[in-house]
């Protein structure tokens, strides 16, 4: 195969230009263009007049196309609509038949340079989210959508296109090849605050992920039988397209751990250059593999990328954030510049038949090719349902058919215009109807999971077993994990669930169900570890609160550290959790609700900091200790005498933490230490809180007071 991967390659001298478009009457000489990312923009004809001269900078083109495109993704995040809807519109408001701010021929051959570049970083960041794990969970339905579902999708659209448009097979199937891909910045950000059911979330991402290289290097093979259609090349592009993938492969298993332990064990990379070193070596990988065996880069990046974000490096979190904010930068920009190319009026000339087209490859090609390659595998007919009613096509799919427009340009081959139409058309009915459907689909099939209401607890001893009392009591779910046996029998036996196991290993955590964690909590004896449990809870599966117990709060480098990992100390201080393990097991704790109430004469000042408030006894409180008849209070060892776990607010029940601040009527569960609780009450008592006996409502929500609840943050 000549060439390098997925772009027109030409040979011999280019033909006359005219304001830098290539006549169609003379075409490159005869030799067969390979589909190669990021060579050579040809120069078709020039097609479309503008009541305003089109900018010819290629500089400010760049510029405006990346400042449009950050600025339609932000907006339409605001306004919750799919990105790429927008960046469509900007893209043809934008461009020469729009206000002409925006001439991608400017850039020439530069173009799709910008255009491998991109789409090396997009499939890499793609790979980088998808967890291995849960990738051989849905092995099956993976492997049969990316290879059955392909196929039926490309034979389904090259179809459509030949029977109601009316065109040549030679066109026909390469339209098939061009839309059998769906695009992961399409489909990440329209799962992101869904809160879909695992196995349908890693289904629909694994397949926008892993199709894509296969429909690129479908495309290409297509693309060579459409202008040399021979027997002897069908045989030669099958054992290149083959020698590709595996070629594809090792490299990116190769590169994918080379790159990982360079990460891991700081291997020629200074503090702070992980980030960029990681970027260079994409996209090293991608061009140096093009070179050797083309377009095995495509193969290669993704690999790496599903190799680099499987493996335990020192900035994980941080190389994904970074790679995230890339691809939104690089998508908004390419579609800006892809969408500026293509002619309205050749849109405007598919008419119904281009219209009745996409509408058949939503409702018939893609649900049937759902439903019969998914046939024996473990889903149920609602989520079969949603996978094929959820296809957008994305960046990759717009990027390939502006490429074979361009080739077939090249070659004189008609209807390349009407082909890279018909695409953007399919992406964009496709974007806006999954944009539409998916949230009520998901809703209406019950695919959605339930409010991320639950609290996870790292470690059923000291003040845990307690503070799940207290939550229970407030209702709310609590669930532990526990890798002692002992201690996974005590909170067992006392009504708990627990989930035996190492929080550090990926099979508890998934165990644990996570995505159903609000708050994570770490309260072993290990200060330490229960930071590191709480921010991989945090990080990994999106627990929005985390807190972590404390021995001892005077270091200032532990405040830094909590507050630079956004979390905040549990309960009202720093408290000795063995020795209430070792009051709990003895029985020598007891959990009481106090009230906050400060009783203060009309027209009075709130009493100072330190000051006794007055307190006055309901009829539904206790016995109340009046602080002002107390003689002696002895004074040591005042703080553990007791510990506020939880406060109720409302019917809102949310755990204790050094931060919250009382207000009249929040009742609080305090576990008070029994020979000290006298004590216990009169400190409680300065602080405005009195004992009473009513317990919170029992269909509290948890949360911290100041936010809104953790399972409404994230529905």
């Amino acid at each position: 195969m000549g060439g390098h991967g997925l772009s027109p390659r030409f040979s011999g001298e280019r033909g006359p230009r005219h304001n830098g478009y290539r006549h169609r009457s003379q075409p490159s000489p005869s030799t067969v263009p390979n589909l190669r990312w990021g060579r050579n923009w040809p120069r078709p004809v020039a097609r479309r007049t503008t009541t305003m001269a089109p900018l010819t900078h290629p500089e400010l083109t760049v510029a405006l196309a990346l400042a449009a495109g950050i600025l339609a993704q932000s907006v339409s995040r605001l306004l919750r609509l799919p990105g790429i809807v927008l960046l469509l519109a900007s893209g043809a408001l934008l461009g020469p038949e729009g206000v002409g701010w925006i001439e991608p021929r400017s850039l020439g051959d530069g173009l799709f340079g910008i255009v491998d570049f991109a789409v090396a970083i997009i499939l890499f960041e793609g790979g980088l989210n998808l967890e291995w794990s849960r990738l051989k969970r849905q092995e099956a339905a993976i492997r049969r959508l990316i290879t059955w579902g392909t196929l039926m999708t490309f034979v389904g659209a090259s179809a459509l296109a030949a029977l109601l448009l009316g065109w040549r097979w030679n066109l026909a199937i390469l339209f098939g090849a061009l839309v059998v891909v769906t695009g992961p910045t399409v489909i990440q950000p329209l799962l992101r605050d869904m809160r879909l059911r695992p196995r349908l979330k890693t289904i629909l991402e694994a397949e926008s992920v892993l199709i894509d290289p296969i429909g690129a290097l479908l495309a290409g093979f297509i693309l060579q039988l459409v202008t040399r259609p021979s027997v002897t090349n069908l045989a030669s592009q099958t054992w290149d397209v083959a020698l590709s993938i595996g070629f594809g492969l090792l490299a990116g298993l190769a590169a994918g751990f080379l790159l990982a332990a360079a990460l891991r064990y700081r291997l020629l990379i200074a503090h702070g250059y992980e980030n960029i070193f990681t970027l260079t070596g994409v996209v090293l990988l991608f061009e140096a593999c093009d070179g050797v065996m083309p377009p095995s880069g495509l193969v290669a990046v993704t690999v790496a990328g599903v190799v680099i974000g499987n493996l335990e490096t020192r900035v994980g979190e941080d190389l994904r954030e970074f790679k995230d904010q890339l691809t939104v930068l690089l998508v908004g920009m390419l579609f800006i510049l892809l969408a500026a190319d293509v002619a309205l009026d050749d849109v405007r000339a598919l008419g119904v038949g281009g219209l009745t087209v996409v509408g058949g490859l939503i409702l018939v090609v893609r649900p049937l090719s759902v439903w019969v390659s998914t046939r024996g595998v473990k889903l149920t007919t609602r989520e079969r349902v949603f996978i094929g009613a959820i296809a957008p096509r994305g960046i990759v799919a717009a990027a390939i058919a502006s490429i074979t427009a361009a080739a077939l340009e090249t070659q004189a081959i008609e209807g390349g215009a009407a082909l890279r139409a018909l695409v953007f058309s399919t992406i964009g009915g496709t974007v806006v109807l999954s944009g539409v459907l998916a949230h009520p689909l998901a809703w209406l099939l019950d695919l959605r999971l339930p409010q991320r209401d639950r609290v996870a607890i790292f470690g059923a001893q000291g003040l845990g077993l307690p503070l799940a009392e207290a939550l229970r009591a407030g209702g709310v779910p609590v669930l532990f994990i526990e890798s002692d046996p002992k201690r996974t029998h005590v909170a067992e036996q006392a009504g708990h669930a627990v989930v035996f196991g190492d929080p550090f290993d990926d099979r508890t955590m998934q165990r644990a169900r996570m995505e159903l964690v609000g708050t994570a909590v770490g309260l072993t004896f290990n200060e330490h570890a229960n930071r590191l449990f709480v921010r991989e809870a945090r990080e990994a599966f999106g627990v929005t609160q985390g807190f972590v117990a404390m021995e001892s709060f005077e270091d200032q480098h532990t405040r830094r550290l909590l507050q630079r990992s956004g979390l905040d100390m549990l309960f009202d201080g720093p408290h000795d959790q063995p020795q209430w393990d070792v009051r709990w097991r003895h029985g020598d704790v007891d959990i009481e609700s106090f009230e906050y109430q400060l009783d203060v004469a009309p027209g009075a000042p709130p009493p100072a900091a330190g000051d006794t408030p007055t307190s006055q006894p309901r009829a539904d409180e206790g016995p109340v200790i009046n602080v002002d008849e107390v003689d002696e209070v002895d004074e040591s060892d005042d703080v553990d005498q007791h510990v506020m776990l939880t406060v109720c607010r409302g019917k809102r029940t949310a755990l204790c933490h050094l931060g919250y601040e009382p207000q009249p009527g929040d009742v609080a569960a305090v576990a008070l230490h029994r020979p000290a609780r006298q004590n216990a009450i009169v400190h409680l008592a300065r602080r405005g809180w009195t004992p009473r006996t009513k317990s919170p409502p029992a269909d509290a929500e948890a949360g911290v007071f100041g936010e809104p609840p953790a399972g409404r943050a994230n529905a």
